[in-house]
């Protein structure tokens, strides 16, 4: 399995390398330098953590929080300061990912190579952005649990530690299924994305409980969405990089997640 992976770090594709590797374009909305500058802190404060937590999942308590929209950014902001990533869409339940992104000609992924239908090396993707790769998640699953406990899942991750350097796993709200916290058991650490305003304490306490519960470290927690009109300054709309009680801050312009 390690190896199907290593055929994508290939400098050229084709016969030669005996692998035809899978390109995509993404495409990703211009971001502001607000929210440019809060995505690198949250890239630095990641770093800052230890080179130990290398698999980390993103997730959110309920839709529309905007964890995808996060997942895609941090690991765009990885790949461009020349570190490998993969971007994993664990969400096999419903995922918005492929759409969102505007990808199109991927006929399999993750949920076909959990249930043994196809080999890694025919769902891992190149992207237009140099060393950012992307694993979707495929159709619907209707047995998403079982999948992601299985063998298969994990030594899946066991082989991609090997080829890159960050997994950034998106998954899906852990307030409404489960899936976040199984896949938590097989990560370095996680973040959670909350919607300033929006998502209870509650509710975020409940979600950060279960992840610590399943063994995972909660890293952090980016609060989203935060509008600032009465910051003055050069950054008196947008801006995230403020910590919030030793959380992380993160204020995004793009789409719901």
């Amino acid at each position: 399995m390690e190896e199907q992976i290593k055929r994508f770090r290939q400098p050229r594709v084709g016969k030669k390398a005996g692998v035809l590797v899978k390109k995509v374009n993404l495409s990703i909305e211009k971001k502001s330098y607000g929210v440019r500058e809060a995505i690198r802190t949250l890239r630095t404060n990641l770093q800052f953590c230890g080179d130990d937590k290398r698999v980390i999942l993103v997730t959110s308590c309920v839709p529309g929080e905007g964890k995808s929209s996060v997942s895609v950014a941090l690991a765009e902001s990885i790949a461009d300061m020349g570190k490998s990533v993969i971007l994993v869409d664990a969400d096999i339940r419903k995922s918005v990912m492929a759409s969102r992104l505007q990808i199109t000609g991927a006929d399999k992924g993750l949920s076909h190579f959990l249930s043994g239908q196809c080999v890694l090396a025919d769902v891992i993707m190149a992207t237009n952005i140099p060393k950012f790769h992307m694993l979707l998640s495929g159709p619907e699953a209707p047995n998403p649990t079982e999948l992601l406990e299985s063998k298969r899942f994990t030594g899946m991750l066991e082989s991609m530690k090997n080829v890159y350097d960050y997994i950034i796993i998106d998954c899906p709200p852990l307030g409404l299924v489960i899936d976040a916290a199984i896949i938590g058991r097989q990560s370095d650490g996680a973040i959670i994305v909350v919607e300033a305003g929006k998502t209870k304490y509650r509710l975020v306490q409940n979600v950060k409980d279960q992840l610590e519960n399943s063994g995972v470290s909660v890293l952090g927690v980016v609060l989203n969405k935060v509008e600032r009109k009465n910051q003055k300054g050069y950054y008196n709309k947008y801006y995230g990089s403020q910590k919030y009680e030793g959380y992380y801050g993160h204020s995004e312009e793009t789409k719901n997640a």
